[in-house]
């Protein structure tokens, strides 16, 4: 299949293609005629690419799965590069996990702080508060 088939059928587009060539990660095949050609297998590493950044993973990381299909295994993750992203991945996302926590921590107490100070300042103490029917 030409370039503009393979682009419609993964969900994108043709220069995103190119760039994927141009970092090695779609071979660049070429008949006689001079156009570029890809099989289903090409169509399966564009699929993958795309997943995988969907997931937030950047365009070098997913290299070791591009590499994993290449090399004639049924999926991407099949090999122990793959695996080792992952498990980085993980650790990534943990770090990320952990300091969300420690933010809503602390603008929890920010705001626990705030509604405190607020009522104070009241006369009279606390005012009701106001619900905004519908």
């Amino acid at each position: 299949m030409r370039i503009g088939e393979l682009a419609e059928r993964a969900g994108t587009t043709t220069r995103t293609l190119r760039y994927y060539e141009s970092r090695g990660l779609l071979p660049a095949r070429r008949a006689v005629n001079g156009y570029r050609t890809y099989d289903e297998g090409d169509l399966r590493l564009i699929q993958q690419i795309r997943t995988l950044q969907d997931f937030g993973f950047d365009l070098e990381e997913t290299r070791p799965f591009v590499e994993c299909l290449r090399a004639g295994h049924p999926a991407g993750d099949a090999c122990p590069g793959s695996l080792a992203v992952y498990r980085r991945k993980l650790d990534e996302l943990d770090a990320l996990i952990e300091q969300l926590r420690t933010v809503r921590a602390e603008v929890g107490a920010q705001l626990a702080r705030a509604e405190l100070e607020a009522s104070a300042e009241l006369p009279g103490g606390p005012e009701p508060r106001c619900e905004l029917g519908g």
